[in-house]
């Protein structure tokens, strides 16, 4: 008679267990929890559906917020759009505080470059503005009925 190895009786457990319908504990997804942190520490955010990498935020100063999961070439982007034409100051907070969440950088900082980047929108610059300020790529854009601003870090 052959000796059980206990590889097998360790195999043989997971299935006995996936069999009667116990659960074992799984890791969560990083860009769910992230996107749960920034629920917890901004007000008035709410973490809604997943799809395709992008999980869908809600909030009242904005009508879009989106946080985008980080791939191959590019670390998490984050989305916002209003309806106003000139942004309120609860929309420009909900941004730095979540850019400041997502790429550890100071809040200070984050809000000066969406402050930056949503100021320079207008007659001389035009209506899409690209820029960089502390290693992010910055987008903002306004047409007749919404402004929005992306903003994004490359992987190094």
């Amino acid at each position: 008679m052959k000796p059980v190895r206990w590889t097998s009786r360790v195999t043989a457990a997971a299935a006995l267990l996936a069999a009667l319908g116990v659960a074992t504990p799984a890791m969560a997804d990083p860009c769910d929890e992230l996107a749960r942190q920034l629920a917890e520490q901004i007000d008035g955010l709410k973490v809604g559906q997943a799809r395709g990498g992008i999980i869908y935020l809600a909030h009242p100063a904005a009508s879009v917020v989106s946080l985008g999961c980080p791939s191959r070439n590019r670390q998490s982007d984050f989305y916002a759009a209003t309806p106003q034409k000139k942004p309120s100051t609860e929309f420009t907070a909900l941004v730095a505080s979540a850019v400041a969440q997502i790429f550890t950088i100071p809040k200070k900082d984050a809000l000066r470059g969406a402050k930056r980047c949503l100021d320079r929108i207008g007659l001389i610059r035009g209506k899409n503005i690209k820029t960089r300020y502390r290693k992010l790529d910055i987008h903002c854009a306004r047409t007749k009925t919404v402004t929005n601003i992306t903003v994004s870090r490359e992987k190094e």
